[in-house]
């Protein structure tokens, strides 16, 4: 029987990639360039404020991972799910601008197609390795006691965010190695539930800290930014493992975990497609292009007054939310629905014959 899904932590998804695709909007339209060349208004302080969660949208999907797979096993047919996808949207977009735009030369486009294009900072690429190496990490969870995960989780944090919060203080660290620690604070948030992490109160309370902390920090920054001539507004949140990001996206998680919504049919089919969302408006550089230069042209509303800014964004990342999930519920049920009840079989017999090599 399966289990279904938890409408709480869909609807956190479905709010996540929303403030995925705000990100987007303002990092990848040329919106920072306005912002940081020219003298601070109400317009770009929104801009910077509307863009600034996409970090923290990224440790909150892993942070749910960590949560749910810690208890659970890969399959099979998951992997291939997010495999396929990857791969069907690589294709059929990378397709598309090749017959009608410039946009790729032959290699390129082969490069695009590819899921995996490295370990760096490609999400989709990377959650894709980083899912084969779920089991080995749940073995090494189980092989801990609850000290010895905590003190783990403190190390960890201490030299990939702490550290460098120090601005003389610099480090590389790749999506990958970062997912590992975010797993981690997730998986302890399930197997070592506590009064203060169930307490709703003290995580509304430490939600709405965080996040004005946050803002105040990023607005701060951006005065300073323009003033100096500097690109720092973003410091505390510009990276997964910066201090801020990392903070916010626990209590974000936390908030969602704890709150009660009853099981939603809607939300639930919505957010089944969040990973497609993803795919599809983030898919390539020349998606991105297309997408917030050419169709929006974000850049050319930088004279509009504040309420049409404000009204722009929130509608234009809510159109793009809404397209890509009709696309994506398209896609599930004509490819991946018939395909998956095709091969059903055969693909669980192919998964006892992997087990059986790998003695699991």
């Amino acid at each position: 029987m399966v289990k279904e899904r938890e409408s709480n932590i869909e609807l956190y998804r479905i709010v996540l990639m929303l403030l995925i695709i705000a990100h987007h909007y303002v990092v990848n339209s040329g919106l920072l360039n306005v912002i940081y060349t020219n003298q601070v208004n109400s317009n770009s302080i929104f801009w910077i404020i509307f863009g600034a969660w996409g970090k923290v949208g990224i440790n909150c999907f892993v942070l749910i991972t960590g949560y749910y797979m810690c208890k659970s096993n890969i399959t099979l047919k998951k992997f291939l799910k997010l495999f396929l996808e990857v791969l069907f949207y690589n294709l059929v977009i990378t397709i598309i601008f090749m017959i009608f735009s410039n946009k790729f030369s032959f290699w390129n486009g082969i490069y695009s197609i590819l899921p995996i294009k490295g370990i760096g900072v490609d999400f989709s690429g990377c959650f894709l390795f980083f899912y084969l190496l779920i089991p080995y990490i749940n073995l090494l969870i189980k092989s801990m006691n609850q000290k010895q995960h905590l003190f783990l989780i403190i190390i960890l944090l201490i030299f990939f965010t702490i550290v460098p919060t120090f601005p003389k203080f610099s480090i590389t660290i790749n999506y990958v190695e970062w997912f590992f620690v975010i797993y981690l604070i997730g998986s302890y948030i399930r197997l070592y539930p506590n009064k203060i992490i169930n307490n709703r109160n003290i995580i509304r309370f430490g939600t709405l800290v965080a996040y004005i902390i946050s803002i105040v920090s990023i607005v701060f920054l951006l005065f300073y930014s323009v003033k100096h001539g500097k690109r720092i507004a973003y410091f505390l949140v510009n990276d997964c493992y910066k201090i801020m990001a990392v903070i916010t996206s626990i209590f974000t998680f936390l908030l969602f975990k704890n709150m009660r919504v009853k099981n939603n049919k809607i939300i639930n089919t919505i957010a089944s497609s969040i990973f497609g969302v993803l795919l599809i408006h983030a898919n390539s550089d020349a998606m991105r292009s297309f997408l917030w230069k050419d169709v929006l042209n974000n850049v050319s509303l930088q004279n509009q007054n504040i309420y049409y800014i404000i009204v722009h964004g929130v509608i234009s990342v809510i159109i793009i939310f809404v397209v890509c999930v009709l696309i994506d519920q398209i896609r599930i049920k004509f490819i991946e629905k018939p395909f998956f009840n095709k091969f059903d079989k055969r693909i669980d017999k192919l998964e006892l014959k992997i087990k059986k090599i790998l003695n699991m």
